[in-house]
């Protein structure tokens, strides 16, 4: 039984222009605490404190190979990326299974997770209202990058 190839008109996932990481960027280092923060009782955690962490250091393994994309749409939900947040985009890692990746249908950047197994290649969205792409022999898939991290601020409310 032979694969079919979805043929629908992505909506967009992504913003389409993706933003360069710095080359240098200004470093600012949060504290970081060794304690694990627990989500149910709240527990002391200021004698635990440790070096400082750089976002950049953190997030970046490869300055000119890493970009940064604006989420639009909620495909990813059940990958906690969502609607606004910035996925760290590394273009010179090699997508394998599993992986999220950012890639290139019909000349949209869109953002899926990539499903490889013998011989069958799908971006698959993680949630259930989107359907997967699923690609044909002979159809060549365009992997922009592999997603890294995810950045997401929250407004606050007062």
């Amino acid at each position: 039984m032979q694969p079919t190839l979805v043929r629908r008109r992505p909506s967009p996932c992504l913003s389409q222009t993706p933003l360069e990481v710095a080359q240098d960027p200004v470093a600012f280092e949060f504290r970081l605490l060794t304690h694990r923060i627990s989500a149910g009782f709240p527990s002391p955690a200021a004698d635990y404190a440790e070096e400082g962490l750089d976002l950049n250091d953190y997030l970046v393994r490869n300055k000119p190979a890493t970009f940064m994309f604006t989420v639009r749409g909620d495909s990813m939900i059940g990958a906690s990326i969502e609607e606004g947040d910035k996925v760290v985009v590394d273009r010179a890692m090699t997508p394998k299974h599993d992986d999220i990746v950012v890639a290139v249908v019909e000349g949209e950047y869109t953002i899926k997770r990539l499903y490889k197994h013998q011989g069958r290649v799908e971006l698959r969205p993680e949630n259930p209202a989107y359907s997967p792409i699923i690609f044909n022999d002979g159809v060549e898939l365009l992997v922009w990058g592999v997603v890294v991290g995810v950045v997401r601020r929250y407004s606050s409310r007062g």
